[in-house]
């Protein structure tokens, strides 16, 4: 094989790539306009999309690589802050509509974490003495 057949081949996987990362986006998309509620909302933006954009950016990472001769720290940067923060925002609006009383939509299967809520309300009205104790009570006496 010799050297401009290998980089057509590299073009083709990276556009693939790109391709594959543009696609997902495009999924997500979707399931953020047709999904019913906003726990499955959230799922399409976090799971697709973070996939999608590191498709892209992983795509355009080995494109400067192997055709530029450049390894962008940026794109490496960026692909770790998408990596880790995407999913982490999703769980805790998903957490935060869940605690604020967002029913789920009415086929759900399950609902695990209802009972460890109620648990945790429970536990903490438990605790809770029922005479408040302040400052100027401890002093007095």
């Amino acid at each position: 094989m010799n050297a401009t057949m290998i980089k057509e081949v590299g073009e083709l996987l990276i556009g693939l790539i790109v391709l594959a990362g543009a696609l997902l986006s495009a999924v997500s998309a979707f399931g953020l306009i047709r999904l019913p509620d906003v726990y499955l909302r959230s799922h399409a933006a976090t799971k697709s999309a973070t996939l999608g954009v590191l498709l892209i950016l992983t795509g355009a990472f080995l494109y400067f690589m192997v055709y530029v001769d450049h390894i962008s720290a940026k794109l490496i940067l960026g692909i770790i802050f998408v990596f880790i923060t995407s999913p982490v925002a999703g769980h805790l609006n998903g957490r935060a509509a869940y605690r604020s009383g967002i029913p789920l939509w009415e086929k759900s299967q399950h609902d695990e974490l209802g009972p460890v809520i109620r648990k945790q309300y429970q536990d903490q009205a438990d605790a809770s003495p029922k005479k408040r104790t302040t400052r100027n009570d401890v002093t007095r006496g």
